[in-house]
């Protein structure tokens, strides 16, 4: 993408967000080179701060590709936010559409054209105890499978650290300062799910290979091993040993 096309929008967002983001935090970037230089793909990134996306657009921003976030549509609708979203063209997602595939008609519409969409699959800050990705929502898969655009997995790592999830008291802890780890990996290959219909079982299927790309980047950037099943706050881990 062209410097041109990356809007006055979002370049007046980078000059108010990155001097701070730049000053506060260390960076530690990699797979710089695995986001597509044209071309509409998706990204699907862990989401475990409300930092996070902050630190992920940071790290795409400077790829000269920027990433068009998912926000519910009735948000576009509202004076001021709505003015806000538009201008950074932002996605809007029809949640009250009946069908599941119209819900992201203008996510794929976004890529389509030429865009980058990014997804956090868990749908919402991680509930997982130690903080791994947990089962994801079929979404990204979705759109994947109807416009079989590159899928490229992120992990990232650290703004849990300075605005940690669900935390009984909202607290930043900007001091020692901290490093913001973001990954992107190579696409995730999709190919044996092209041709099929997308059922529930093949949607979670697919989900599943995308979330298992996600899983395995964040373990090498926390250099441990990652679980061998992905946390299900509907189901916690373990609850079918504790069932027998």
């Amino acid at each position: 993408m062209s410097g041109r096309r990356i809007g006055i929008w979002y370049r007046t967002a980078a000059v108010l967000v990155k001097p701070p983001l730049v000053v506060l935090f260390k960076r530690d970037w990699r797979g710089m080179e695995n986001i597509p230089a044209e071309g509409g793909f998706i990204t699907a990134i862990n989401h475990n701060s409300y930092l996070d996306p902050l630190a992920y657009a940071h790290f795409q921003y400077n790829t000269g590709r920027v990433p068009r976030f998912l926000a519910k549509s009735g948000l576009f609708k509202a004076p001021v936010v709505g003015t806000f979203l538009r201008g950074l063209k932002q996605i809007p997602v029809y949640r009250e559409s009946t069908d599941a595939a119209n819900a992201f008609r203008a996510a794929v519409d976004a890529v389509n054209r030429g865009e980058c969409v990014a997804f956090y699959p868990e749908g919402t800050l991680t509930r997982d105890p130690d903080m791994w990705p947990m089962r994801g929502k079929t979404g990204a898969a979705r759109v994947a499978l109807l416009t079989k655009a590159p899928v490229i997995p992120v992990a990232q790592w650290g703004a849990n650290e300075v605005v940690p999830p669900y935390a009984k008291r909202k607290r930043v802890r900007l001091f020692p300062r901290k490093t913001l780890r973001v990954v992107a990996g190579p696409p995730v290959d999709l190919s044996a799910f092209y041709g099929q219909e997308p059922t529930a079982e093949v949607l979670r299927a697919a989900t599943e290979v995308i979330m298992a790309a996600i899983t395995e980047l964040l373990a090498e950037l926390r250099n441990e091993p990652a679980p061998a099943e992905p946390y299900d706050h509907r189901r916690p881990r373990g609850a079918e040993e504790e069932g027998k």
